[in-house]
């Protein structure tokens, strides 16, 4: 039986930023609906910055969003490609994540593609706890309770037992 404080995974997001629009951006987002097996979103700038180039409303990454037992088994594979590690930075306050595959061809099952290159992508997690739901809800929208926010430490746990990673210091190498 579920309790009230057990912890589970909301969503995982995989995302490529690449900085600009064209051919590159359109090949990573045809990879990423490969490699999730999902549609993936083109992300939009959001503010203009001559120095890069960026106007608002540019196509410059994309993303996919992913839920469920989709989610878990792609969290499963990309905690192979890094090793099985997580550093404590990776958390943030409230127990979610982020990490980094530096290149494709380090997640499980995936070959070289010359038409694409050499690219990387981010994993972000979102954990949360059963009624978690009424800080976003529409009608009677509530606070969550300070006993009941995800602290790193149980985060750390959480992914410790359900997935068997190491979570390390910044300093640790084993």
């Amino acid at each position: 039986m579920a309790g009230m404080k057990d912890i589970r995974v909301e969503k995982v997001v995989v995302n490529i930023g690449m900085g600009k629009a064209g051919e590159p951006l359109e090949n990573a987002t045809a990879f990423l609906s490969q490699l999730t097996g999902r549609k993936a979103v083109q992300t939009k700038s959001k503010t203009r910055s001559p120095t890069w180039n960026l106007r608002k409303g540019l196509p410059i990454g994309t993303k996919v969003t992913l839920r469920g037992e989709s989610a878990l088994a792609f969290l499963k594979k990309a905690f192979e490609a890094v090793g099985g590690k997580l550093y404590k930075q990776s958390f943030d306050t409230r127990g979610n994540f982020a990490f980094g595959v530096k290149e494709y061809i380090d997640f499980p099952g995936v070959k070289y593609d010359p038409k694409i290159g050499m690219l990387g992508f981010d994993v972000c997690v979102s954990l949360v706890r059963p009624g978690y739901r009424v800080a976003s809800r529409k009608i009677a929208t509530s606070k969550i309770g300070k006993s009941h926010v995800i602290k790193p430490e149980e985060a750390h746990k959480f992914v410790e037992g359900s997935f068997g990673v190491k979570v390390l210091d910044r300093f640790e190498s084993e």
